[in-house]
C-alpha cells in the first residue's frame, strides 16, 4: 500500500528552505502522499519566502495530498480526525517554532500543527519534530528587508515601482511580500537586505526540547536532512 506521511509546518524561517528540499527530494525519490498541515504563521511565512507554488508541486490537492490551512479549518481541526483512522503512516513537524515546541511539551492542541501531534500521538500515528530552538546558537535566514541607512529614497524607486505585490513603501509589507527577490535585484544600493542572523536559543527552549524528547510517541530531530532516514524505514 502506498506510504502517506503529514507534514506539519509551522512559522519558522530556520530550516523551512531545507524543510522544502527535503520533500521536494522524498517526492521524486520515493512513491509517496504528502498531506500538509499549515499554521496560521505558516501560512506568512510560506509565502514572505516565496515557496507557496513548491508546496503545491509536493502536496498536490489529491486525496491524501491536500494542503490544509489553519485559517480554512476552524477551531474543532476536523481534518486532524484522520490520525485516528490510520490514515498516516508519520507526522513531521518540521520546521517546529519553540511555540509549537512549548505547546507539544505541555500537552496543549490549540492550533492546527500542536492539534495534528495530539491526535496522531492519540492514534499511535509516529511524530518525528524537527525544532528551530534546540540549544546555543542557530543561524536563521531572514526575509527582505530594506536597510534605511543605506537607502537613498530614490524617486523613482524601480524596486518599488516593480514590486509585483505592491509591498514595498518605506519599508517591505512582510504580510505583502511573496519572495520572489525582485526588488533585490533591482536596488542600486544594496540596501534591500535578506539573509543569514545568528540567534540565541533560550533556556526554557532548550528545556521544552528536552521535555518532548521524553514524551511517547515522539521522536525529536536536529535536522530536516534526518527525514531521508525515517522514510527510507516507513
Amino acid at each position: 500500500m502506498k506510504k502517506t506521511v503529514a507534514w506539519g509546518i509551522t512559522g519558522a524561517g530556520h530550516f523551512l528552505t531545507s524543510s522544502f528540499r527535503i520533500f521536494d527530494q522524498i517526492k521524486n525519490e520515493h512513491d509517496i502522499r504528502v498531506n500538509t498541515f499549515l499554521s496560521s504563521a505558516a501560512e506568512e511565512v510560506v509565502r514572505m519566502y516565496g515557496l507557496e507554488k513548491d508546496l503545491e508541486t509536493i502536496s498536490c490537492g489529491d486525496y491524501l495530498e491536500e494542503i490544509f490551512l489553519e485559517t480554512q479549518q476552524g477551531k474543532s481541526w476536523p481534518k486532524t480526525g484522520r490520525f485516528l483512522l490510520e490514515k498516516y503512516d508519520a507526522l513531521i513537524v518540521t520546521p517546529a517554532t519553540s511555540n509549537t515546541v512549548s505547546k507539544i511539551a505541555h500537552g496543549t492542541a490549540d492550533s492546527l500543527v500542536s492539534n495534528a501531534v495530539a491526535q496522531a500521538v492519540k492514534g499511535s500515528v509516529p511524530v518525528y519534530v524537527v525544532p528551530v530552538d534546540i540549544a546555543g546558537v542557530v543561524v536563521s535566514e531572514l526575509p527582505f528587508g530594506i536597510d534605511r541607512e543605506l537607502c537613498r529614497k530614490c524617486n523613482p524607486c524601480p524596486p518599488k515601482d516593480n514590486c509585483p505585490n505592491n509591498a514595498i513603501a518605506d519599508q517591505i509589507d512582510l504580510l505583502k511580500c511573496n519572495g520572489c527577490g525582485l526588488c533585490k535585484e533591482l536596488c542600486d544600493y544594496n540596501a534591500i537586505k535578506g539573509g543569514p542572523v545568528e540567534l540565541k536559543v533560550r533556556d526554557v527552549d532548550t528545556r521544552n526540547v528536552e521535555i518532548i524528547k521524553n514524551l511517547e510517541g515522539i521522536t525529536v530531530l536536529e535536522k530536516p536532512e534526518e527525514i531521508i532516514e525515517i522514510i527510507k524505514k516507513l
